[in-house]
């Protein structure tokens, strides 16, 4: 019964990666070509998210400055979610909701790409620091699920939104793992070229 059960959650992953590939294609190639356009003009990526998107900002700030899959020079992005000293004295001399977008305003430059990772789309932290980088005429990339919740209007024309089609978080947050891992793939593609087999 246990094994049947771990079993259905590896093929519940595989059936929602088979059916997102198409339906998240675009959205991905459009945030390469966002990050890619940000990358090449000097500008940088900031990533923010709580919990497990918290991880996944600071997994895909790692592939950036250190390397993907390919030997290259570090790529600038920074993780939001890293420094306590700030976290906690702007949660503690602000509030909670002001964590991210205090850091947008103090490190965003226009130009900039936010990457806003939240599972619901409705994390009103991660929301407030969409309200800053807009202010500060950044480009935002929304990794979302469950329909995209308020994110999904605050989004402009020239955002991006990867909204997974699932309910669960522990399935949407597989898929956006998998998601930044492209993202990293091919904007090193771009970048680099294809790589010569050897």
């Amino acid at each position: 019964m246990l094994e049947q059960r771990i079993q259905q959650q590896f093929f519940d992953s595989a059936d929602l990666k088979y059916a997102a590939a198409e339906i998240l294609a675009k959205p991905i190639a459009d945030a390469v070509n966002a990050v890619v356009g940000c990358i090449t003009a000097g500008g940088k990526v900031l990533a923010c998210g709580n919990g497990g998107s918290a991880s996944d900002a600071q997994h895909f700030a790692a592939e950036f400055v250190g390397r993907f899959e390919r030997e290259r020079p570090g790529l600038a992005a920074i993780a939001l979610t890293t420094d306590t000293s700030i976290l906690t004295a702007v949660g503690n001399d602000y509030d909670f909701n002001s964590i991210f977008s205090k850091q947008v305003q103090a490190l965003g430059s226009p130009g900039d790409v936010l990457l806003a990772i939240t599972t619901s789309g409705n994390s009103a932290n991660v929301l407030a620091a969409v309200d800053a980088a807009k202010a500060k005429d950044m480009t935002v990339i929304a990794l979302t699920g469950r329909g995209g919740g308020k994110m999904r209007e605050r989004l402009g024309e020239t955002d991006v939104h990867i909204c997974v089609p699932h309910e669960r978080t522990a399935r949407i947050q597989e898929v956006h793992i998998l998601a930044l891992h492209c993202l990293c793939d091919a904007v090193d593609l771009q970048l680099l070229g294809e790589q010569e087999n050897t």
